[in-house]
């Protein structure tokens, strides 16, 4: 089995918010009642360049969700980076192998684009995400920091 990933439409929009609701974390920050932050958000990122959403397709059915940004910097000698965000597989079809495809996608369209870096955060509480991003070969090199601005 397969997935086919595609650049994210807007009519996808409630699939993708229903996967990142099925989550441990995401069940209580998601909201399916009200999609209308959720296509505003989605609308900015396809007007900005670098910022893409994409979708994993199985049999008609969006199953699979990642978004991907490209950062240009000085630092590395300009090393052109991609940071992976939102990574998510629908809940029953986890570890079936499509995680690890999901982020082969990622890292392809990140090598297409020029980048030499493919960096990600994950919660400390995803303990099982932790040792597939290892398997993978991502190191944990560095402790990321947050701040909400209100």
């Amino acid at each position: 089995m397969t997935l086919r990933f595609r650049p994210a439409r807007r009519e996808d929009v409630p699939a993708v918010v229903a996967l990142l609701h099925d989550d441990m974390l995401g069940e209580g920050r998601e909201h399916l009642d009200d999609l209308a932050p959720y296509v505003a958000a989605f609308d900015a990122m396809t007007a900005e360049t670098g910022n893409q959403l994409f979708v994993g397709e199985f049999s008609g059915q969006v199953v699979a969700t990642y978004q991907l940004i490209f950062i240009s910097g000085l630092s590395h000698a300009g090393t052109r980076r991609a940071e992976i965000e939102a990574v998510r597989v629908a809940a029953h079809l986890r570890g079936q192998g499509w995680g690890a495809e999901l982020i082969g996608d990622a890292e392809s369209r990140a090598r297409a684009a020029g980048c030499g870096v493919m960096q990600l955060t994950t919660n400390k509480a995803r303990t099982r995400a932790h040792a597939f991003y290892r398997r993978l070969g991502y190191t944990p090199s560095h402790e990321g920091f947050k701040k909400v601005l209100a």
